[in-house]
């Protein structure tokens, strides 16, 4: 990326955090609603004392002073607010309309006459009309910085040189007021400059003095305005806007009534008034256009792409991470400075003051994004560091340690309520959220050290650089949660956040020891010179283990969220239905599904076992005169299984080929029915006699599909290739001549069945019958057969013998 691109990425960043800043500013305002009636979020806390109570409280008691009246609530109350503070009016109101319709009923006359009267009240009138237009104004400004802050970039530049220039505007004429009051008290400046009165004129104290910076800004700000306003440019008008701007200074200098000249800046305000109302007018079409445009836009992207792709979209157009980083940060920094411009006599301690930042830093929702940020930048960077340790990298964005981070904080602070709280609460709720997310951070961090684990345990000939690294790596996610632990349960009381944290913490060591032991095993497998069968085995019970382990830890922290849902989370019902959604969410993909998903492997591991179970062993002989390895896995066989099709496979590997399907690996023929076990006893007998007569390997019909062999053997064979060739031909030779005698003998019976025609179909079915039966022990296929389908079959089977004869006689060459 080019500096240049980054220049232009970082301005529209900062383009884009002061309509962010007016969202918050809204929001820390509560969208001018009345706070008064939320005293947790209203009463400062013991350590802020120090901080002054809102300006407007007198003018709340003030109003609220004839309904409390009205409802008897003067006298001591009101009398002595500081030492015994009275409930809210809102609060009595409703109070003492609840005592009146409990003892009168709701349709009283007393209840009635209640409210009407509370009803045609000309204070709390006032009051619920300056509230309603307060939320208007704040609903209309809350709107327009959401679609200032969603501009593209030329339109956002176009909307910001319109706001400057209407800035540059009032800013010229509070100048221009402050100079006239300067020059009011001062003698004529005319008369001192026509006198040649050099004292007065040079006086560092003087008027002239003082209205040299006024004069300079006005003739900079009417150049500025010249440059960047979007009204009609005359050439005439744009050369002379300095001297307007700067115009009601050189006028006052001339001896004019007082009238005339407290009049001037707003005559010199009113040509760029006038340009930019023809601005507002002449933009108010195209930013219409744009906004319906933009709506369009919006409409088809969904219906092409969807709502997620436009939203990531737009996420990544309006660099949105970067933005609310760069605001909080912005709003740290303000935050900082008024403490250290502070006047008071105490020094300025480092963790006050950062536990305050942090505090105010997390006040609003918008806040609360902008931490976000933050956290995820440092928790996106602590996981590329832990990469750049284990030497792997891994650049898919939505599976970062960031993006999970920034996700589950923003849901912590939802769920938690974390801008309701008084600030000391909030700040001990932010560190309990923090410690919830360092659970979660060990947990991203051993999903990414568990794979490596896994390949380095199946190399052969690894680095010892990068076991250590793993391996240190291990031993930090087994010492970080225990010395958490240890400081938590020794510091704090037992709560359910406490519960909370130690299961996440035990699960993460749970993790880890299960991940070692299987590091374990595989090492031990890979410096093994024999198949290791029970290796399967322990795997499965090492990790049944670890996943019995964490779904009863799923069920105890479902438990601890309900009873916070419950006893807990009745002050903040927004927090409380954030909690239910993830409870379902977690009841369903972290306790239901591993449920079933155990289930499901455990039966399938099971009717595995029990497949395997009723196929024959293969006897050395047998393996012997089998010669090869396992068509799954291309290890040496010592130990195999025979199945019904007549292939051998090691046990294990074919139970994990049980686990998926019930065909053979490589005839695809179905290795057992699933049928009542009265009909498969009778096959079960014929199978093992089978198993135990002498095998006759032949070659395949497809040269690509010749038998597998270990190297090892491969390099024993060629080493005895010479003295053996002549007796492999002889065997060869004769397996080839028996089988081409069993294809003549099939083919001659079948052209004499199709010259007998059907007046000897009784004959020859019986003969293929018993033939059937010798060479397949299964039972026959119907007598019913026509000339024509035997005659198609005699050629069938005449062609495949001459195909046969055909390869066999190129194998012995």
């Amino acid at each position: 990326m080019s500096m240049r691109t980054k220049v232009l990425g970082l301005v529209d960043v900062m383009m884009r955090v002061p309509p962010v800043m007016v969202i918050d500013e809204i929001l820390k305002i509560g969208m001018g609603l009345p706070t008064r009636f939320y005293p947790d979020k209203s009463l400062p806390s013991s350590s802020y004392t120090a901080e002054s109570l809102p300006a407007e409280s007198s003018y709340a008691d003030d109003s609220f002073a004839t309904i409390k009246a009205f409802f008897g609530l003067g006298g001591d109350d009101a009398a002595s607010p500081a030492t015994s503070p009275a409930p809210s009016a809102l609060e009595q109101t409703i109070e003492n309309a609840s005592r009146s319709a409990q003892s009168n009923g709701m349709l009283s006359s007393g209840f009635n006459s209640l409210m009407e009267e509370l009803a045609h009240d000309e204070t709390l009138s006032e009051v619920l009309s300056l509230t309603a237009v307060k939320f208007i104004i704040c609903l209309f400004g809350f709107l327009s910085a959401v679609c200032i802050f969603m501009l593209w970039t030329r339109h956002l530049v176009m909307v910001y040189m319109f706001l400057t220039s209407l800035g540059l505007t009032f800013l010229s004429y509070w100048s221009n007021v402050s100079a006239l009051a300067l020059m009011e008290r001062s003698p004529c400046i005319i008369e001192d400059l026509m006198s040649l009165n050099t004292t007065r004129l040079l006086d560092s104290g003087g008027v002239v003095m003082s209205l040299a910076p006024h004069l300079i800004a006005q003739w900079f700000m009417g150049m500025l305005f010249a440059y960047i306003h979007l009204g009609p440019r005359f050439d005439l008008l744009q050369k002379s806007m300095p001297i307007i701007f700067a115009s009601p200074i050189l006028v006052a200098m001339l001896p004019l009534p007082p009238k005339v000249v407290q009049h001037l800046p707003v005559v010199a305000g009113f040509t760029p008034i006038i340009l930019t109302k023809i601005t507002l007018l002449h933009s108010a079409m195209e930013a219409s256009r744009t906004v319906y445009n933009g709506y369009q836009y919006a409409i088809n992207f969904v219906s092409n792409f969807g709502l997620s792709a436009l939203i990531e979209n737009e996420w990544q157009r309006l660099n949105v991470p970067n933005v609310l980083r760069v605001f909080w940060a912005i709003r740290i920094i303000q935050g900082g400075y008024a403490l250290a411009t502070v006047d008071s006599e105490e020094t300025l301690e480092l963790l006050p003051a950062a536990e305050k930042l942090l505090v105010d830093g997390c006040e609003t929702l918008t806040a609360v994004l902008g931490m976000t940020g933050v956290i995820s930048m440092i928790c996106h960077y602590i996981g590329r560091g832990f990469q750049w340790y284990l030497l792997t990298y891994d650049t898919d964005e939505e599976k970062s340690l960031g993006t999970v981070s920034a996700v589950l904080f923003y849901i912590l602070a939802l769920q938690t309520g974390l801008t309701s709280l008084s600030p000391d609460k909030r700040f001990v709720r932010l560190c309990r959220n923090l410690c919830l997310l360092m659970t979660a951070l060990l947990h991203f961090l051993h999903n990414i050290v568990s794979p490596i684990l896994m390949s380095l345990s199946a190399a052969r000939n690894p680095s010892r650089k990068r076991h250590v690294r793993a391996l240190s790596v291990c031993a930090f996610l087994v010492v970080m949660p225990v010395s958490l632990l240890y400081y938590l349960w020794s510091q704090r009381s037992i709560s359910t956040w406490l519960l909370a944290v130690t299961a996440f913490s035990v699960e993460v060591i749970v993790k880890v020891l299960v991940s070692l032991a299987t590091y374990t095993l595989f090492l031990l497998d890979a410096r093994r010179q024999f198949f290791w069968e029970k290796l399967d085995d322990y795997l499965y019970y090492v990790r049944a283990f670890g996943n019995s382990v964490e779904f009863c830890f799923g069920i105890l922290l479902f438990i601890n969220g309900a009873w916070i849902l419950v006893f807990e989370s009745a002050q903040n019902a927004t927090g409380g239905a954030i909690r239910a959604i993830m409870m379902c969410i977690h009841a369903y993909f972290n306790i239901w599904c591993e449920a079933r998903a155990g289930w499901s492997v455990f039966m399938k591991r099971r009717s595995a076992v029990h497949k395997i179970s009723a196929l024959p062993e293969a006897t050395p002989a047998q393996l012997q005169a089998f010669d090869d390895v396992c068509a799954i896995c291309y290890q040496e066989m010592y130990s195999a299984k025979i199945t019904r099709c007549r292939h051998f496979f090691h046990g294990v590997c074919l139970r994990k080929w049980l686990y998926v399907q019930d065909r053979c690996p490589l005839c695809h023929e179905i290795m057992m029915y699933t049928d009542k076990g009265d009909e498969n006893a009778p096959d079960a007998e014929p199978a093992a006699a089978q198993a135990e007569q002498p095998l006759h390997i032949y070659p395949r019909d497809d040269g690509n599909n010749a038998p597998r062999r270990s190297p090892e053997r491969t390099a024993v064979e060629a080493a005895e290739v010479p003295g053996t060739s002549s007796a492999a031909n002889v065997v060869i030779g004769g397996e080839a001549v028996g089988f081409i005698a069993d294809n003549a003998a099939t083919a001659a019976e079948a052209r004499a069945q199709a010259a007998t025609g059907a007046g000897g179909s009784g004959v020859s079915a019986s003969t293929s019958h018993a033939s059937y039966l010798s060479a397949s022990a299964q039972p026959p296929p119907s007598a019913a057969t026509s000339a024509a389908a035997m005659a198609t079959a005699a050629a069938a089977a005449s062609n495949t013998m001459d195909v046969r004869m055909f390869r066999m006689s190129q194998d012995q060459q």
